[in-house]
């Protein structure tokens, strides 16, 4: 707990600074008069005084404040102090002592992710792990094995310098070149619209259908297959074969290959069997034994078995296919008559359905079934614990975790100064920009207030972002520091945002605001920025 205070504090009292620090060195450049720098507020820590500023560390870590001479209207100056006072200050001046802070909450970050980009980094390679079935990529014979060397001509070293070159490239042939066993291959292929969305805004990409991780040999189980004859069952994992570790879906080839058809085989099986928890079914392992001949075919057909990707899994209760009758272990085959060949392909013809409704083939344990469906809205919950009500059918194939699909290879990727500077520069104002969104969102309703939080989130943000390492910890410092900048630019009283419009009013009108609109409006914004952090707390508190 200690540790995690350490952090918080930490975090907090390097932000405070940085804003602070903006609004101090731009005051002294133009000649106004500091009195205090304090970093936190309420009762003074330590501190000390130098010429004619006193420093100091306040015990409240939740703010800070630059103490000018004359930044009050009624506030008496000395003859020779006057022309040093805050308020004495054109407009021009005064605009830039109050833009200097979120400015430098905004410069910041382009500091730390400079930082964080320099040097040698460790990043998932463009390797394939996987090919979806029905995919783009398998349709021109991309596989397991294979390295993506460039999309349309743009060199990818890691696989998200890969979704990133896909962005906005699809429905059109595109050439990808790899590299297979040390040999250049080019394939033209056409990506697939994928649309990635989440509340601030939405992506649209191409999709060709690899995977940089390895999967498991998992089994969907037809009924009446030797498969099922044999006593296995739709999503059983093949451990090992005749005592031969089996962790991916590649070893499991492998080492089916070295046995003639008929040849027995004892299987070593995990089964994840349903277990009712109170309200609550969880799942719990068995490892078991089975012995069959090998079968004809290639990968799970060596086995009588299919892969087990359009099985569903699990059906969300009261979804739309809950209602259409749909249950977990149905297998899907068609969409509008077509038939499926992966829950990839599903999940990218259902995300550009929305809510028209389609004709779905599927095969339950009573046979097989078609009926009209329309996905719709369904209520649930993110894992910050926001209410959603996204768009869809409402079923999932058989989940995977990390631990379950490694990556199967990383690269080393370095960054000198120069292009580190260039991607922190880069990376600033696309994480601005949707801030923006958020704060436009937030204020039509797009995204809930029950999203905001304040102290108890940020300690919580701080704790695991620095068990997850150095990097972590100055991303989240980043983000922080920019939403700091925007949300102080905000025209509210009290904020910067109001003070930097009073300057532009006055330099333009050549008269300052009212002093009495001026008190009212402070106390208006104070009033706010009270419920606002009210509001905040009481999210953490709910949480």
């Amino acid at each position: 707990m200690l540790q995690n205070i350490g952090f918080f504090v930490l975090l907090l009292g390097v932000l405070v600074t940085v804003h602070e620090l903006g609004h101090f060195l731009v005051a002294k450049a133009c000649g106004v008069k500091v009195l205090k720098f304090s970093i936190g507020f309420g009762p003074k820590l330590i501190g000390f005084t130098k010429g004619e500023t006193e420093y100091q560390i306040a015990l409240l870590p939740l703010g800070g404040y630059v103490k000018m001479a004359g930044d009050m209207p009624h506030e008496e100056l000395s003859p020779e102090e006057a022309s040093r006072g805050f308020l004495a200050q054109p407009p021009w001046k005064r605009g830039l002592i109050v833009l200097a802070g979120p400015a430098f909450n905004l410069i910041f970050p382009v500091l730390v992710y400079f930082f964080v980009f320099l040097g040698p980094h460790q990043a998932t390679s463009t390797y394939v792990g996987a090919v979806s079935p029905g995919s783009a990529a398998q349709a021109v014979g991309i596989l397991p094995g294979d390295r993506v060397l460039s999309v349309d001509g743009t060199p990818v070293r890691t696989f998200n310098e890969m979704r990133e070159a896909l962005v906005g490239r699809f429905d059109q042939p595109l050439p990808i070149v790899l590299d297979r066993n040390g040999e250049k291959l080019t394939v033209e292929l056409t990506p697939k619209k994928q649309v990635d969305s989440n509340p601030v805004e939405t992506v649209e990409r191409g999709s060709i259908g690899v995977e940089a991780t390895a999967k498991p040999a998992i089994l969907g189980v037809p009924p009446g297959s030797a498969a099922e004859q044999a006593g296995l069952r739709t999503f059983d994992r093949i451990l090992a074969i005749n005592g031969v570790s089996v962790d991916t879906e590649g070893r499991f080839q492998t080492e089916m290959d070295k046995h003639a058809v008929g040849t027995p085989l004892e299987l070593t099986v995990r089964r994840m069997d349903p277990v009712a928890a109170g309200a609550v079914t969880g799942r719990a392992a068995t490892v078991l034994k089975v012995t069959m001949p090998k079968q004809e075919g290639v990968g799970p057909a060596t086995l009588g078995a299919e892969t087990p990707d359009l099985y569903m899994a699990t059906v969300a209760p009261g979804s739309a296919a809950e209602k259409g009758g749909l249950r977990p272990g149905d297998r899907v085959l068609a969409l509008d008559g077509k038939p499926l060949e992966s829950f990839y392909a599903l999940s990218l013809t259902l995300n550009g359905l929305k809510e028209r409704p389609f004709e779905l083939t599927w095969r339950g344990a009573d046979g097989e079934r078609t009926a009209t469906l329309a996905q719709a809205p369904l209520k649930m919950e993110d894992e910050m614990g926001t209410a959603t009500s996204p768009i869809v059918l409402g079923v999932r194939n058989w989940g995977l975790s990390a631990a379950d699909m490694p990556v199967v290879d990383e690269v080393t990727v370095y960054m000198g100064p120069g292009a580190a500077l260039k991607e922190a520069a880069l990376i600033v104002p696309k994480i601005v920009k949707q801030m923006v969104l958020v704060l436009g969102k937030l204020v039509t309703g797009s995204v809930p207030m029950s999203t905001v939080g304040g102290p108890i989130m940020m300690y919580q943000l701080a704790s695991k972002s620095a068990e997850q390492g150095l990097d972590s910890f100055l991303h989240l410092m980043a983000l922080i520091s920019i939403n700091l900048g925007v949300m102080n630019l905000l025209p509210i009283p009290v904020l910067d945002g109001f003070h930097l419009l009073s300057a532009a009013w006055e330099g333009i009108r050549r008269r300052p605001i009212p002093v009495r609109v001026r008190e009212v409006a402070n106390m208006v914004g104070l009033a706010l920025l009270v419920l606002l952090m009210l509001l905040a707390v009481t999210n953490d508190i709910t949480r």
